[in-house]
């Protein structure tokens, strides 16, 4: 039972290692695209913040928790099943450079076990329903904001020559980008946290009580340290894809979709709900390449991100019920 235990929590932790190089992009690639900062610097910025950020919060470990299914039916082997799901959908896309979220490879991996195991009737479907319906509203508020705020910004500017401006917003975007990593943080390592609390409920070695659960300090440390040194190692075939294919940006306009993306993400983390940080700033950077001519965004990349969006949760469930075929019988 305690083996078991300790490779579900050591396979929680592999997640958040790939959630951080995977979506270390989140919080970097605008700004090493624009050249602000060098992207060994960038991203060793991105992984100390991520850490301090995963440290803040468990509204949304909670929900990964307690909210997806009925608590008695996430055994052992489905839980096994939901980590390694979203461990090898994190590993394809990365593989082929598309941003897709692990947040929603993680929870359509942990409702399609469960599904797999005992039937669709033991979900949280109003909680599903609300993380579906963010699934689409995050990205779309983050494209948003982000246009209103470049505009915004534009107009402030419009008297400025454009060196001073490029000079401010040079510095301004190192603020905007360690916002951004530490609301990725805050976000995304709680997914793990919450993976890890549940395991341990299940286990009987951690109580609950109605819908709330406390999650153990030493969980919390263990997740910001694993999305820390995931990010610190660098997730280049995506840095590529979101700061340069889908739209050119300059220290202005990176400044805007990283602040529009870190205040979408904040309110989501405060709501505790699993939203994707890719999706938020992938919306957030289309919102400022808009703003400054729809021509701009190269949106046959963006189409086939968006496909990877739309894909996700599904082919989580279905890899998660994979794996709980091959897991059940050690479990």
């Amino acid at each position: 039972m305690i083996t078991a235990l300790v490779l579900i929590v050591f396979a929680a932790l592999v997640f958040d290692y790939t959630n951080g190089f995977h979506d270390s992009a989140n919080a970097i690639a605008t700004v090493v695209s624009t050249g602000v900062m060098p992207a060994r610097y960038a991203i060793v910025l991105a992984g100390i913040l991520n850490f301090g950020g995963a440290l803040m919060g468990t509204q949304v470990a909670i929900t990964v928790a307690k909210g997806i299914a009925d608590a008695q039916f996430v055994v052992p082997a489905v839980v096994g099943a939901a980590v390694l799901s979203a461990i090898t959908w994190n590993l394809v896309t990365w593989w082929f450079g598309i941003p897709s979220s692990s947040s929603h490879a993680l929870v359509g991996a942990l409702a399609g076990a469960v599904v797999a195991d005992v039937g669709v009737t033991h979900l949280h479907t109003a909680k599903l329903e609300e993380v579906g319906k963010f699934l689409i509203i995050s990205p779309f508020l983050g494209f948003l904001i982000a246009m209103i705020l470049i505009v915004v910004i534009l107009w402030i500017c419009r008297h400025f020559s454009g060196h001073k401006v490029n000079k401010v917003f040079r510095r301004l975007q190192m603020v905007s980008a360690g916002a951004m990593a530490f609301a990725h943080g805050s976000n995304d390592a709680q997914k793990s946290m919450g993976i890890i609390t549940l395991a341990l409920i299940t286990y009987g070695k951690l109580g609950a009580h109605g819908t709330t659960v406390a999650v153990p300090l030493w969980v919390k440390l263990a997740c910001a340290t694993a999305m820390g040194l995931g990010t610190a190692s660098g997730g280049w075939r995506i840095i590529k894809t979101m700061g340069s294919r889908i739209v050119k940006l300059r220290p202005i306009h990176g400044f805007a979709a990283e602040t529009s993306a870190t205040a979408v993400l904040f309110f989501t983390a405060h709501l505790g709900i699993p939203v994707s940080t890719t999706h938020v700033i992938t919306g957030s950077i289309m919102g400022v390449g808009a703003s400054m001519n729809v021509s701009a965004v190269r949106w046959g990349v963006a189409g086939n991100i968006v496909v990877a969006w739309v894909l996700t949760i599904p082919m989580s469930a279905l890899i998660a019920a994979g794996f709980l075929h091959l897991l059940r019988p050690l479990f």
